[in-house]
């Protein structure tokens, strides 16, 4: 029974696999930041190995929290880490395809607004207040990947990058103008899962007040 106990207690330290994943998708992103960035956003190769790291992100991010859901593995470094490592790779992607020219910076300005205030506020001000994550989250979330993997890749678009992502043809710039398209739907789904988000702590606060208060 002592062994078994014993066992329970190191499975729920930090050292287990989800919490290597997420350590994992925080390393991602300066070499993802670097492979975006290699000749202006310019080199197909380097656009490709963007892309591959950013969706090997993905991936990590799904199995880290099946696993740690699955196999009673949430430690309180895998609450703080998880989101932010989520953040800091959807970030980077952001800001990177910005400067690379291929998102406006009004769009990362507001979208990183958003997700940061939310981040800083659960895990500061809400550590007694539970909120339970929203549909609108996960679309928004699914959206941003999708369309933030499709503009990493090398895809044309008028006379961006100087051609040099023409071989491609009508394909990838159709391509390229889908992933445009979930883009704009993922910043409306941040905007209102954000929206969603600060009314639901606003009456959870609210109606805490009031059992204080006795109303």
């Amino acid at each position: 029974m002592s062994g078994s106990n014993s066992l329970a207690g190191r499975q729920r330290g930090n050292l287990n696999l989800p919490n290597i994943l997420t350590a994992l998708r925080i390393v991602m992103v300066p070499f993802f930041a670097w492979a975006l960035l290699q000749d202006g956003g310019d080199s197909i190769t380097w656009r490709l190995v963007a892309f591959a790291i950013f969706v090997g992100a993905m991936i990590t991010d799904k199995i880290d929290g099946d696993l740690a859901r699955k196999h009673d593995l949430v430690t309180n470094f895998g609450k703080i880490a998880d989101p932010i490592a989520d953040k800091a790779i959807t970030g980077m992607a952001f800001i990177g395809l910005s400067i690379v020219g291929d998102i406006w910076w009004w769009v990362t300005i507001v979208v990183l607004l958003r997700e940061w205030s939310v981040t800083l506020l659960r895990l500061s001000v809400l550590r007694h207040v539970v909120i339970a994550a929203a549909n609108s989250g996960k679309i928004k979330t699914t959206l941003q990947a999708i369309a933030l993997a499709g503009l990493t890749l090398p895809l044309p678009h008028g006379d961006a990058h100087g051609g040099a992502f023409d071989q491609f043809g009508v394909a990838g710039e159709i391509l390229f103008y889908a992933a445009q398209l979930a883009l704009a739907g993922a910043v409306v789904m941040t905007l209102w899962s954000g929206y969603e988000f600060f009314r639901d702590v606003w009456r959870q606060r609210h109606q805490m007040g009031s059992e204080r208060t006795g109303n």
